[in-house]
């Protein structure tokens, strides 16, 4: 049962939450297998099928998705590189996030959660405002972008620390 909290619901914390909280298993550190790197974007993919119901492209949605990409894979690529990564005594890569790489991955889901809150409490105005200056046709359209973001930032560090984890394997 969703019961609304000023605009976001229990359902909006929650997953919100736990997209942030992925960094715990990425600071406790993590063996490079399928599963440990398919989690988080099981994770987002998940979020994407709660909260995606279309993916307008009219005006300037396009350059907003675009943006959202961009800004998620830099975050991405940059926490995939800050990630410290070794080899097991099994030969396995294991990967552990620093400081920098844990922060970026806050900074990412963190962001996409309080733009969200701002847009529910007293952002509406501003937002609606940016939104037609921009050609940006609505909520659905910052919902695709914010989701592609996160797929996105998913996407760059599982790259990035996959392409390392292979060479640190075979170093060995």
């Amino acid at each position: 049962m969703k019961r609304k909290l000023m605009g976001m619901t229990t359902t909006d914390y929650v997953i919100s939450a736990s997209l942030i909280l992925l960094v715990i298993p990425q600071i406790r550190g993590v063996r490079q297998t399928l599963h440990n790197t398919l989690l988080p974007l099981v994770a987002v993919a998940a979020a994407a099928a709660y909260y995606l119901k279309s993916f307008p492209t009219q005006g300037h949605d396009l350059g907003l998705d675009i943006a959202g990409v961009v800004a998620g894979a830099v975050l991405g690529v940059a926490c995939g590189a800050a990630t410290r990564l070794s080899r097991a005594s099994d030969g396995i890569a294991f990967a552990r996030a620093g400081a920098l790489a844990a922060l970026l991955w806050i900074v990412g889901m963190a962001s996409r959660a309080g733009f969200e809150y701002w847009s529910t409490h007293g952002g509406s105005g501003s937002l609606a405002r940016f939104s037609q200056d921009n050609l940006i046709t609505g909520a659905a359209a910052w919902t695709a972008a914010l989701l592609l973001m996160a797929l996105a930032q998913v996407l760059g560090r599982l790259a990035v620390i996959r392409v390392r984890s292979s060479r640190v394997a075979m170093a060995g």
